[in-house]
């Protein structure tokens, strides 16, 4: 019988062999690859149904089937620190970029967004908002951070219950993680749709217009994800990063890659955390967490896109502001959504710094909607990856 670790494998082979066919089929046979997009967009809604349900029952059943230790808080305070440390540093590296490769654009005039946060405080509002949700909006909106609390209450709640109580949640989180394996073994199907769609919309030259910008994004990423990220793993682990790196990127990274959302990867995520050997109570409510508030693609994506809005408008940027603006890209990517193109509506947020009008900035996120194809595929590749690579980080550490 084959052990976890090689069916795995498999599954990235087959993984693999879905991209190339849907490269192919995308390519060479466009009239096929519109049908086809329907295993994409099943694939994409099976793990979006499930992951709301997975998250509040595998923190409720946590909870409450575990007795705290000082470790664990020390563990849960370690990965939060990282989360937020990781996050500003991907808004300082894309003001950096963003000032050494400075870029202009040439802004549309329709096509824009129509709505998107007015100020800090309403993200922050919003934010609260989200935590107090009615816990049956929360699992029907995919209110990550309302179905987080309510797990963490229930589960609170239940550490006092009877063994059968806690029994009962233990065989329902089961039960979910089987339907999850179902469908993460469907990855290879649905990822095929998402890529022959995708390559027969906008081809391999869709981009060129925003090669440079489209650059200092994904030259930011890239940078965080192989440097910066693995020389916070090594400060936390004392380890080499790069296996642990190599890993999260391979294996989460590359569906979130095709998926373009963080909520809809946390079953993958959780697979690679199990696969890992990382501990549950741990990993089955900083997985779901990450997916709200570990959002390094997004601060460089709202912090680039804005600075390109700066650029064109022929704005200063003094030192100061750009400290502002990396604090303000934070909050902003912790209060972005974990779906597809969750961070461009904060761009009018941080161009609002700078006096830009609403007019403009929305001219911005729609360029930022022409290029989101490859933009949000790579920003959720990375904040998805970086959530179980966090995790593990703390995971060994204390281990």
């Amino acid at each position: 019988m084959q052990n976890k670790g090689t069916i795995w494998n498999n599954l990235i082979f087959q993984i693999s062999i879905g991209i190339i066919l849907g490269v192919v089929v995308g390519r060479y046979l466009p009239d096929v690859a519109g049908p086809i997009s329907i295993l994409g967009e099943l694939f994409v809604r099976a793990l979006k149904s499930v992951a709301p349900v997975l998250v509040f029952i595998l923190v409720a059943s946590a909870i409450a089937n575990h007795k705290s230790t000082g470790e664990q808080t020390k563990s849960f305070r370690g990965i939060i620190i990282l989360y937020l440390l990781g996050t500003f540093s991907a808004a300082v590296t894309a003001i950096v970029a963003s000032f050494l490769f400075p870029v202009t654009l040439t802004l549309p005039t329709d096509g824009v967004a129509t709505a998107a946060p007015q100020g800090v405080v309403e993200v922050l509002k919003d934010l609260l908002f989200k935590l107090f949700d009615n816990p049956v909006n929360a699992l029907l909106e995919a209110n990550y951070i309302g179905i987080l609390l309510w797990g963490i209450a229930l589960g609170l709640t239940l550490i006092r219950s009877s063994d059968t109580t806690k029994a009962v949640f233990s065989d329902l989180s089961d039960s979910i993680s089987s339907i999850i394996k179902v469908v993460i073994r469907l990855a290879p199907i649905g990822i095929f749709g998402l890529v022959a769609a995708t390559i027969s919309t906008t081809g391999f030259k869709a981009f060129a217009e925003y090669g440079k910008l489209l650059a200092v994004l994904l030259g930011s990423m890239a940078f965080i994800a192989f440097l910066v990220n693995p020389i916070i793993v090594f400060l936390t682990t004392r380890q080499n990063p790069y296996p642990l790196v190599f890993t999260c990127l391979r294996e989460s990274g590359l569906t979130a890659f095709f998926t373009r959302s963080s909520a809809a990867n946390i079953p993958v995520n959780m697979a690679l955390a199990k696969k890992l050997n990382l501990k549950e109570d741990i990993y089955s409510v900083t997985i779901p967490l990450g997916a709200t508030i570990n959002m390094a693609g997004a601060a460089i994506t709202i912090t680039v896109l804005t600075l390109a809005a700066v650029n064109t408008m022929g704005i200063e940027v003094d030192m100061v502001t750009a400290i502002i603006l990396s604090i303000v890209a934070t909050l902003s990517a912790c209060g972005a959504s974990g779906v597809a193109g969750g961070s461009l509506l904060l761009i009018p947020l941080a161009c609002g710094l700078f006096g830009i009008n609403d007019e403009i900035a929305f001219q911005v996120v729609a360029v930022g909607y022409i290029i989101s194809v490859i933009q949000d595929s790579a920003e959720t590749a990375l904040n998805s990856s970086t959530d179980v690579l966090f995790t593990a980080a703390i995971d060994k550490r204390h281990s």
